[in-house]
């Protein structure tokens, strides 16, 4: 079977316009030429992917599928052969980077101010996902580099290096009462309302803010779920409602809402930060970044408490 790239492409691209005129135009090339390697590629794989019309084309539910498959292809093999360049001719380039939200709010703005400063011809195209999700694209070749949450589970072929880590400090509306305290008990909480994360789009913080809470001896009464760190403030902001939340995110300081530390006995709100790579991983690049991330990891094990 001969899947090329440039078979791959034309349908990838027949897909996105339902239309084989504007295809073709897409493509540089004419319209005849276009229909018979769609008809040759749906004779290789035995299926029909399209159903076709005098105005325009409807992809089948296998050829919907094929899709989606055929682009994460294209985007591997770029991203092979660009790793590939990038190898050959030192720093100059472009390199996918994944990286949780929570870490958008301070962590990565000094990394990408550091990276222009001491790599500038690097072209770096960010992707933000859950933690489980970036390991997995750094496994498969789609992320060269990716910074993650643990804990983190199911790192065959993955290396996680440590960046130490965070703590958890309390968002509150800014007329709470206890807004005007320097510091906090997690357990000077028990009897408020909490916005809590979700349990599959904020998986890790979930548990980690119920083992913290479970550990000082209560379960925190949920007024509202969240599936971003956003609208976890946005709940705070809207009053009535606390939430516990990385350090870093106080550095939007989002109308509304004011942080406290907390007194962390236990350990339990320190949250371990990582970057991931492929195991064995030859890219200069990548090392490049990591060694910008040095002082990170410093910093990071001087502020995160322990466990």
């Amino acid at each position: 079977m001969d899947l090329t790239p440039r078979l791959l492409e034309q349908f990838v691209v027949l897909a996105e316009e339902r239309h084989f005129g504007r295809a073709a135009e897409r493509l540089s090339m004419s319209q005849p030429p276009l229909s018979q390697a769609l008809q040759r590629l749906e004779r290789q794989l035995g299926v029909p992917l399209l159903v076709r019309s005098t105005r325009a084309v409807r992809l089948t539910p296998a050829g919907e599928a094929f899709a989606q498959d055929a682009r994460r292809l294209l985007d591997a093999q770029a991203s092979a052969v660009e790793r590939a360049r990038r190898i050959a001719h030192g720093t100059e380039g472009d390199l996918q980077l994944g990286y949780v939200s929570g870490l958008a709010y301070a962590f990565l703005p000094r990394l990408l101010r550091e990276a222009r400063q001491h790599l500038p011809g690097l072209r770096l195209h960010l992707h933000q996902n859950l933690s489980t999700e970036l390991v997995a694209s750094v496994r498969t070749g789609f992320l060269d580099l990716a910074f993650v949450r643990g804990p983190v589970a199911d790192v065959d072929g993955v290396t996680l290096h440590d960046l130490g880590f965070e703590r958890l400090v309390i968002a509150l509306p800014e007329d709470h009462p206890f807004a005007d305290r320097d510091i906090l008990r997690l357990e000077d909480l028990v009897d408020e309302d909490f916005a809590l994360p979700s349990l599959t789009a904020l998986a890790g913080l979930a548990e980690q803010v119920s083992a913290a809470c479970r550990a000082v001896g209560f379960t925190p009464r949920e007024l509202a779920r969240a599936d971003s760190l956003s609208g976890l403030l946005a709940g705070v902001a809207a009053g009535g409602a606390v939430a516990l939340v990385p350090e870093q995110v106080g550095a939007s300081s989002p109308a509304g809402v004011t942080f406290r530390p907390l007194d962390d006995p236990t350990g339990y709100l320190a949250v371990a930060t990582f970057a991931a790579t492929r195991d064995h991983h030859n890219d200069p690049t990548v090392l490049r970044l990591l060694d910008l991330l040095q002082p990170f990891n410093d910093a990071g094990r001087t502020a995160g408490g322990h466990r």
